[in-house]
């Protein structure tokens, strides 16, 4: 596929979980959006075996990231860039949904930004 165009409600789900990265057929890196009922959070982990940095992007909500057993509060707005080797996990603490999008990709990705950006 070349081009692919879908709104974010005609993406395939898993539970919580819209996967952008396999509803747009993505082979460089991963993408994909999560809502974190009240209560509930993430599973905790690290990417060290695939070597991948992640980004958080909160997009609603209030949010706890947690990294290497640390909080850090993350409102709407907030955008967070973790090593492969360290824990991490969201927790949602708050009366409402959290959503936040996760990108990743291996270090060794092979991406070279534009000198611009």
């Amino acid at each position: 596929m070349s081009f692919a165009l879908v709104n974010g409600e005609d993406c395939e789900t898993a539970g919580n979980w819209t996967l952008v990265r396999r509803t747009l057929e993505l082979r460089a890196f991963g993408i994909n959006l999560v809502d974190i009922p009240p209560g509930e959070q993430l599973p905790e982990h690290d990417e060290t075996e695939r070597d991948q940095e992640e980004v958080f992007y909160v997009l609603g909500g209030s949010p706890t990231l947690v990294v290497d057993g640390e909080d850090h509060a993350a409102p709407a707005g907030t955008f967070a860039r973790i090593d492969p080797e360290h824990s991490r996990t969201v927790r949602n603490d708050g009366g409402s949904r959290a959503t936040v999008l996760i990108v990743s990709a291996p270090r060794s990705s092979g991406y070279e930004p534009m000198e611009w950006a």
